[in-house]
């Protein structure tokens, strides 16, 4: 692949912390944490345990499965306890891939979870964007003569935001978060001559 990245750098911070990533295609996690200086725990949909070769995978992967049916306890708790001895825990805060104006990255909201985790872990989130994984579906971008291009950013580590209205505290924080991809989608847009159909 060719891959143009920037801001990797802060994925070197030690202790716990949570990356938020934007999500375009089931790729996302392969590709991203292959290119970072550490570990990510991923949490992962549990439907894809559901067959033996992708549970396996996961599992090689360090990943940990999340319910999105009712309250995630199981997952949350897992999360927490991997952030507490130290670990990257990966998360897509959109909840699902997105795509058109329900990207993040266009504008859409966030889901609150990656904030919940983050003030009652007390560990700073990690805003991340990754481009092109998309097109990784043809065969095209895996012929050596062609090769797939994917564009990379990190932001600026975004820390808990606490008060005693913790429903406040997370809105505001999801909207920190929701701010920095958009930011970080127009510097790569920018950086890289990317058109907005990058993203589907």
């Amino acid at each position: 692949m060719r891959i143009r990245a920037f801001g990797l750098e802060a994925a070197r911070r030690p202790g716990g912390w949570l990356l938020a990533c934007s999500h375009v295609s089931h790729l996302d996690p392969f590709c991203v944490g292959s290119q970072l200086p550490r570990r990510v725990s991923w949490m992962a949909r549990i439907e894809f345990y559901r067959r033996g070769w992708t549970r396996a995978l996961l599992d090689v992967m360090h990943a940990f499965p999340v319910n999105r049916q009712g309250v995630p306890v199981k997952a949350i708790k897992t999360a927490l306890e991997r952030l507490k001895q130290g670990e990257v825990v990966g998360v897509f805060p959109e909840g699902e891939i997105k795509a058109g104006e329900e990207s993040v990255l266009r504008g859409a909201k966030i889901k609150r979870g990656v904030c919940l985790l983050s003030t009652r872990a007390n560990c700073p989130v990690l805003p991340c964007v990754i481009l092109g994984t998309d097109k990784l579906n043809a065969v095209g971008p895996w012929l050596p003569a062609k090769r797939g291009r994917l564009w990379l950013a990190c932001g600026d580590f975004i820390e808990p935001v606490q008060g005693p209205d913790k429903h406040a505290a997370r809105a505001e924080m999801a909207a920190r978060i929701e701010k920095a991809m958009v930011e970080l989608y127009a510097r790569l847009r920018r950086d890289y001559g990317l058109e907005d159909s990058i993203l589907p």
